[in-house]
């Protein structure tokens, strides 16, 4: 009988509402709602902003127009340019986090349930390219303003819980080695797609290929999947 595996804890944390949004569980007023969507416009505004100009370049003035409000609001909403930036960040690993937990894996085929895991961390980061600019954007300035933030941590933990419950899985019917670590595995599957990934201009221009081209990317998929199967199988 084939089961789901469990992927994640009930929800991950939520940003907490800023002043004037109601409160969870409550329905949220005419100006409550207002002010929800214009912190919502604010945010989607300052990834594409923070994502072309970065840090440094984006300025508040770019993201109040961009999102159709004023200056003001981003100050009182997020306190401040830095504050925002790291709300983009934090918004960033929920959204991940919320389509991770998506996934529907099978419990009884552990090694498909690794490979469909490593297929959405491909994906999604092709589907959002502003996630790999902006996590590269926030290494140049050495991770000092995510280190500011009181949950980008509690973020960490949903996606390496994923991993763990497949891996107990896989070992539960030996198809897996004992002593996997979720975080090392993890670490693994993310750095073979998102250095392919951010680095494949770069590459392409090295090795006189084009690494973005169907058949490349395809091809590397197919090499991640391989040499994570290789890495954790009994």
């Amino acid at each position: 009988m084939k089961t789901n595996l469990a992927l994640a804890p009930a929800s991950a944390p939520a940003r907490p509402a800023p002043r004037g949004l109601a409160k969870p569980g409550r329905k949220p007023g005419v100006r409550e709602q207002a002010a929800q969507e214009t912190q919502e416009a604010i945010l989607r505004a300052a990834t594409r902003v923070f994502a072309k100009h970065g840090f440094s370049g984006g300025r508040v003035e770019q993201i109040s127009r961009a999102a159709k409000s004023h200056d003001r609001m981003i100050y009182y909403y997020f306190g401040s340019k830095e504050g925002l930036y790291i709300a983009v960040l934090e918004d960033l690993y929920r959204r991940f986090n919320e389509a991770e937990a998506a996934l529907k894996l099978n419990a009884d085929e552990p090694e498909q349930a690794l490979v469909a895991v490593i297929g959405f961390i491909w994906s999604y980061y092709q589907r959002n390219p502003e996630f790999i600019t902006l996590l590269n954007d926030e290494n140049l300035h050495r991770g000092k303003h995510i280190a500011k933030s009181l949950r980008a941590h509690d973020y960490s933990s949903p996606a390496t819980q994923i991993i763990d419950t497949v891996l107990a899985a896989g070992v539960a019917r030996g198809v897996f080695r004992a002593g996997l670590s979720a975080r090392d595995v993890y670490l693994m599957i993310a750095s073979l797609n998102y250095f392919y990934l951010s680095n494949r201009h770069t590459l392409s221009a090295f090795f006189g290929a084009r690494l973005e081209s169907p058949e490349a990317l395809a091809h590397w998929h197919q090499q991640v999947i391989d040499t994570v199967l290789r890495a954790v199988r009994a």
